[in-house]
C-alpha cells in the first residue's frame, strides 16, 4: 500500500504494515541510551582486557594489574567503572579483593563480539 509521508521527508511509504509492525517492536529511546552507555564503556582495551581476565576466574587487583602490565591504581579505576555499570563483583577475603564477571550476559556479548570480529577478518581474506 502506498502512502506519502509528509511528517519528515514526503517520501512514499510502500510498506506500512511492516513500518507498524518495526515501530511497534522498537525499544525505547532510554533504552538505546543504556545500551549506548554500555558500548562507551567497553570501547576501552583495559577495561576489556580485565572482562576477558575474570570471566572465568576471580582475581585481585595486583594479579590483573600484573597481567595487564598497568598500574593497580589504573585497575582500580577501571573497576570502579566496571562495577558502576553493574558487571563486576568484588568478593573480600582477609585484605584481599577478588574481582569476577556479576553475570554471564557481558561474558556472552565480549565471545560474540570477537566472533563477529574474526567472522570479518575470515571473509575479507576469502573475497
Amino acid at each position: 500500500m502506498k502512502k506519502a509521508c509528509d511528517v519528515n521527508c514526503n517520501c512514499t511509504i510502500f510498506h506500512k504494515d511492516i513500518l507498524d509492525r518495526v515501530e511497534h517492536e522498537l525499544h525505547h529511546d532510554h533504552e538505546f541510551d543504556d545500551l549506548v552507555s554500555l558500548f562507551k564503556l567497553l570501547n576501552d582495551k583495559s577495561r576489556l582486557k580485565i572482562l576477558e581476565a575474570i570471566k572465568d576466574e576471580r582475581l585481585c587487583v595486583c594479579d590483573l594489574a600484573h597481567l595487564l602490565g598497568i598500574s593497580k591504581s589504573a585497575i582500580s579505576h577501571q573497576m570502579k567503572s566496571l562495577k558502576a555499570f553493574d558487571l563486576v563483583e568484588s568478593h573480600k577475603e582477609g585484605k584481599m579483593v577478588y574481582y569476577h564477571l556479576k553475570d554471564q550476559n557481558i561474558r556472552f556479548l565480549i565471545d560474540h563480539g570477537y566472533r563477529h570480529t574474526k567472522g570479518k577478518a575470515y571473509d575479507k581474506k576469502n573475497d
